[in-house]
């Protein structure tokens, strides 16, 4: 698998794709919907999640996972040192 030149990368795993898992980068947003029930009229949503990046001006680089528009990780990944630190929000 190649991650190619995204800030963020999804690889799917479902049993939806007969031929593989999926996958697919991303720039600087991505937002995910998810529903649930039993067809188009009886879908009801379940959550949200989203996934931001931000490259500052000192070249550190900035990862958001919310879901449902909370804050659940933060991640600052600096590019000259190849080191990364993720932090789990807990509120």
């Amino acid at each position: 698998m190649s991650f190619r030149q995204y800030p963020i990368y999804n690889k799917i795993q479902s049993c939806a794709y007969k031929q593989g898992n999926k996958s697919y980068g991303i720039d600087k947003h991505g937002e995910l919907n998810c529903y649930i029930g039993t067809s188009k009229q009886r879908s009801y949503k379940f959550f949200k999640t989203e996934t931001t990046h931000r490259e500052h001006i000192n070249g550190l680089h900035e990862y958001r996972f919310f879901l449902d528009g909370k804050l659940i990780k933060r991640a600052v990944y600096d590019y000259e040192l190849d080191a990364v630190e993720i932090e789990t929000i807990t509120n």
